[in-house]
Parts: C-alpha cells; sequence; structure tokens
C-alpha cells in the first residue's frame, strides 16, 4: 500500500510532467507559427490560443503579463530548466563534485565573452541566441577539458576545478573588454552575469527545450550506470565499465544545463539550481531514486516562486529563484533528523 508520502511525491511528478508538457506545446506553437502551409497555420492558431489563454489569468488575477509572449518563453524555459538542473546536479552533489557547476558557469560566461569578440572581427550579429550558442560549445569544450586536466594530473581533486574556474573567469573578463572596444554591438554583460527575462529569445527558448529532452533522455537510459560510478566507482571499473566515458558524459551534460540555465539565472546563480534543490533533498530522502524525486519537485517549486516574485516586482529572476531554492533547503534541514550521508543506494 502506497504511503502518504509516496502519493504526494506522485502528484507532484504528474504536476511538473504537465508543466513540462504544457511547456514543450507553447515552444512548439511558437516555432510552427514561423513554417508556412498548415503546420505555421496551427502553429498561430495554437500560439494565439495560448496567449488568449494569458489575457483570461490577466483579468482573473489582475496582473498584465500573461498576455505577453516573453513571459510565456521565461517561464517555460524556467520549468525546463527546474527540471534538468537538479536532475544532473544530484549526481554531482553525491559524488562531491558540487563546485563542477560553478566552474562550468564560468566557462560559459568565458563563452559569451568569445562570442562578443566574434562579433566584432566577424559577420555575426551578437545576437544573444549566438552567445548562447557558442556559450554551449565553449562550456562543453571546457568540460572535457577539465575531465582531461583532473586525470592527466596529480593534485589534489579540487586543484584543476580551481584552477579552470578562476581561468575561464580571468579570459572572459579580458576577451569582453576587448570585444566592447571592437563590437559594434551592445552587450549587456549584466544580464548573462545576473540573469534576466530580456535575454530569453524564441531561439534560446527552443535550444533549452531540445537540451531538456536530451538530457532526460540520457539520464533514463544511463540511470543504472550513473548510479553505479556515482557510489562505486572503484567497482565500476572493475567491473569493466567505461567510468572516464560515462564521466565525461555526465559533465558535457552538466555544461549544457549551465547554460541553458544561464539565460534565467546568469552565470553567478546558476549553480545554485544544480546544488541546493539536491542538497534538500537529501536531508529528506531515503533513497537516491527518491532523493533524485525530491531534487526536481524542489528545484520546480523555487524556479516557479522565484520567477512569480521577480515578474511580480520586476526584478532579475536568477536571485529570487535562488532565495526561494535557500528558503526550501532551510526548511528542509529544519525538519530532517539525519545526517546528508544517510541514505540507501537504489
Amino acid at each position: 500500500m502506497m504511503s502518504v508520502r509516496n502519493v504526494l511525491q506522485g502528484i507532484s511528478l504528474l504536476g511538473i510532467a504537465i508543466l513540462a508538457a504544457l511547456s514543450l506545446l507553447f515552444i512548439s506553437a511558437d516555432w510552427l507559427r514561423h513554417l508556412g502551409g498548415p503546420l505555421g497555420s496551427f502553429g498561430t492558431d495554437l500560439f494565439a490560443a495560448i496567449l488568449s489563454g494569458g489575457e483570461w489569468v490577466d483579468d482573473t488575477v489582475g496582473t498584465r503579463v500573461f498576455q505577453h509572449a516573453f513571459t510565456w518563453r521565461s517561464v517555460s524555459t524556467g520549468i525546463l530548466i527546474g527540471i534538468v538542473g537538479p536532475l544532473v546536479g544530484t549526481f554531482l552533489v553525491h559524488r562531491q563534485m558540487a563546485l563542477i557547476g560553478e566552474t562550468l558557469a564560468h566557462t560559459a560566461f568565458a563563452g559569451v565573452a568569445v562570442g562578443v569578440l566574434l562579433a566584432g572581427l566577424t559577420p555575426l550579429s551578437g545576437s544573444s541566441d549566438e552567445l548562447v550558442f557558442i556559450a554551449l560549445i565553449v562550456s562543453a569544450v571546457a568540460a572535457l577539458g577539465l575531465q582531461w586536466l583532473t586525470a592527466h594530473t596529480d593534485s589534489y581533486g579540487d586543484v584543476p576545478i580551481a584552477i579552470v574556474l578562476t581561468g575561464s573567469f580571468a579570459v572572459g573578463t579580458l576577451l569582453i573588454s576587448w570585444g566592447r572596444d571592437i563590437s559594434p554591438i551592445p552587450i549587456e554583460i549584466e544580464d548573462f552575469l545576473f540573469g534576466s527575462l530580456a535575454i530569453v529569445t524564441p531561439e534560446g527558448t527552443r535550444l533549452v527545450a531540445v537540451l531538456t529532452v536530451v538530457v532526460v533522455g540520457l539520464v533514463v537510459v544511463n540511470y543504472k550506470q550513473f548510479l553505479f560510478i556515482t557510489f562505486d566507482e572503484q567497482a565500476a571499473q572493475v567491473a569493466r565499465l567505461n567510468v572516464s566515458g560515462y564521466n565525461s558524459l555526465l559533465i558535457v551534460m552538466t555544461a549544457v544545463v549551465v547554460v541553458g540555465a544561464m539565460q534565467i539565472l546568469g552565470v553567478i546563480l546558476v549553480a545554485g539550481l544544480l546544488v541546493i534543490p539536491a542538497a534538500a533533498a537529501s536531508q529528506l530522502g531515503k533513497s537516491f531514486r527518491e532523493t533524485l524525486v525530491l531534487s526536481v519537485i524542489f528545484g520546480q517549486l523555487s524556479v516557479l516562486l522565484g520567477l512569480a516574485f521577480a515578474v511580480s516586482v520586476d526584478l532579475p529572476p536568477g536571485g529570487a529563484i535562488i532565495v526561494a531554492a535557500i528558503i526550501i533547503y532551510l526548511i528542509a534541514i529544519t525538519v530532517s533528523d539525519r545526517a546528508i550521508g544517510q541514505i540507501s543506494v537504489h
């Protein structure tokens, strides 16, 4: 017989699944309406229906935000990031790799800086879409470089992380200063540092949607392997599991999630969504699987509460989301009666 705890988790997951499906539906409609033929007409009608529903919401709750497409893009992006961020972050937290997210966020900043520079030296427009895409490439390459550096150094485990973290941010600041002098495109770097609803574009939202589907699919397919290397990497090596390959896959997935979340949270705060919900879930989860479920629930709750507050008072969403996550974490610690390490592996 299912306990109340399991029922509540199931209802929460169902709600998150519905929100994710609606988000993907809106993103698809936003994309289809730019196509010709029947698909374009269908996308246009669906897009208009969603905005009409937003007007009804505005009239009902007395707001003036849900009738605008940029609000739906921001909320859809936040909902999807609220799923994949904690999903990947839970593996990082239990592998004591929490700083990986922060490090890759700094490499993403370096990627934005590379985009700014290229906008001045090439025909690139320097739009936020191009900057996010370039940041994705740079961050993925840096993730693999960090994995290689960790495997080929005799230093303590966190030394390569510290080097890449500070080095990428240093390179980013230099390139940003140089790129601003030669690029004719005005770049609001503060939006990428602290997060902004203004840089969430249709193309950026579609990118997050694709990355979310890919990351969730990879976690589902490789769940047992990720679980194995998370709790007993040496045994996984003895069992001839491709530990290096799965480590590389996990760290590249982290880079992908970081770049996607950067639009909402900003470079400085993005690591918080990977770590804080997972840390809160670790205080309450009885097993790793339950911890994974709770981390997604807490991450989604943090995003929704943070976005609601940010939109209502016109503040950057990143800070509001992380503050909401910290409040949930403190509540979890308050009601928890055990240490974070007391968790069964199944």
